[in-house]
């Protein structure tokens, strides 16, 4: 790790060299340890990175600043380290790439579309595919728990946007190799950026021809309403709705699926997951604090519009500036014992959605969909136990588990 000195990026050996982009250092808890000795020592480090490299942010504090100053941090130039470098071709007409004030009139209807009235209407069809996911707990055997989970954002937002439920395996099959093209379980012999430009490919296309068919016969979904959305006084174009499609599925498989993981593998085996069925009035805490826990999106990139200064380090401007989300949510200085998953804590203030102008769209529904799933597992089963080695995915991108084996027992 380096820091640097206000006047340039002529680096200073900072304690322990951790490469923060390994994907390897995600599959056990070396990033929270790197972290932890960042926020200590270098808040603010220049990563060098072959002939570039990136700022990393790690306090609570300094992430909410720069994910809120859209004026000083733009999102245009992409908000992924596979992108460092490279730009976003989807920037300014990609909703999660595009900066305020027109982020707001993308944002807008599909907000509307994703409000907590909507969402509540489509609890009873959210609980049934909950419960249909976790049915098979109940043969006491060992159940791969991050393979169910895997199905359940799908389970929720394909159906909000009318996708044909034959489907859904190769999306969520796709969708993985898009936030984890470094695990061996979904990249390509040719490696992590070819499985990324082949899982973008099929995707697009897929969407393609879906907006073309939803064109001809549109309903009351979240592709209809892209298909009915203006943006400075003209109507998206086709191009601009399959990018927002893909945004919005590779957002519910990121902040939905990984949660329920995070929270079962720190509690199985332990009291806590009783005890949070005893207290129901403690679901809400315990949704928040799985979100805090999990951090599910590890990082958000921004690039500088102008000159910066972050704590007492000058950042250029144009350079790329990155958030860890899972480190923010472990500060010391915000959060009491954070390397404790405690479901009666409060307050709460994680980040695991962002924060500012491009806060996650569909919170609510990942919020309702979580809380849904928790009532419903705490009371149906007790005794959730390990079952075998966890395995997290190999990504710098997604906190989460491919395969979690657990065993559990009906609650009679």
């Amino acid at each position: 790790m380096t820091t640097v000195p206000s006047g340039g990026r002529c680096p200073v050996t900072a304690p322990q060299q951790v490469d923060l982009i390994d994907p390897d250092l995600y599959r056990g808890d070396g990033a929270h340890e790197a972290w932890r000795q960042l926020r200590r020592h270098a808040p603010v480090s220049w990563q060098p990175v072959r002939d570039i490299g990136y700022w990393s942010v790690v306090s609570h504090a300094d992430a909410c600043r720069i994910l809120r100053d859209h004026d000083s941090f733009t999102s245009e130039q992409g908000t992924l380290l596979n992108l460092l470098g490279k730009g976003d071709p989807a920037g300014g007409r990609q909703m999660a790439v595009t900066d305020p004030p027109a982020h707001a009139r993308l944002r807008g209807p599909l907000q509307q579309a994703l409000s907590i009235k909507t969402v509540e209407n489509d609890r009873e069809r959210i609980r049934r595919t909950v419960v249909a996911l976790i049915e098979p707990l109940a043969d006491g055997g060992p159940f791969d728990f991050a393979t169910a989970m895997a199905a359940l954002p799908m389970g929720v937002i394909g159906a909000m946007m009318a996708l044909p439920d034959e489907d859904w395996p190769r999306l969520i099959q796709l969708t993985h190799a898009c936030i984890a093209a470094d695990d061996p379980e979904f990249q390509l012999a040719a490696g992590p950026q070819a499985t990324l430009r082949a899982a973008h490919r099929e995707l697009f296309a897929y969407f393609q021809d879906v907006v073309t068919r939803r064109r001809h016969a549109p309903g009351d979904d979240l592709i209809s309403v892209l298909l009915t959305m203006e943006l400075d006084g003209r109507r998206l174009s086709p191009g601009e709705i399959v990018s927002n499609c893909y945004s919005l599925l590779l957002g519910a498989t990121v902040t939905t699926a990984q949660p329920p993981n995070a929270a079962m593998a720190a509690l199985a085996g332990t009291p806590v997951l009783d005890d949070w069925a005893a207290h129901p009035e403690l679901l809400t805490g315990g949704v928040e604090e799985s979100l805090r826990w999990a951090s599910p999106t590890q990082h958000f990139m921004r690039h500088t519009t102008r000159d910066v200064e972050v704590q007492g380090v000058r950042i250029p401007a144009g350079d790329p500036v990155v958030v860890w989300l899972g480190s923010a949510n472990r500060d010391e200085k915000v959060f009491a014992d954070p390397d404790t998953f405690d479901i009666r804590r409060t307050p709460n203030k994680h980040i695991a959605f962002g924060v500012g102008a491009h806060y996650c769209i569909g919170h609510t529904v990942a919020r309702v969909t979580l809380r849904i799933f928790f009532a419903e597992l705490l009371a149906r089963f007790t005794d959730f136990a390990p079952a075998g080695e966890p395995s997290r995915l190999r990504s710098n991108i997604i906190a989460g588990y491919a395969h979690l084996p657990i065993t559990a027992k009906p609650r009679r």
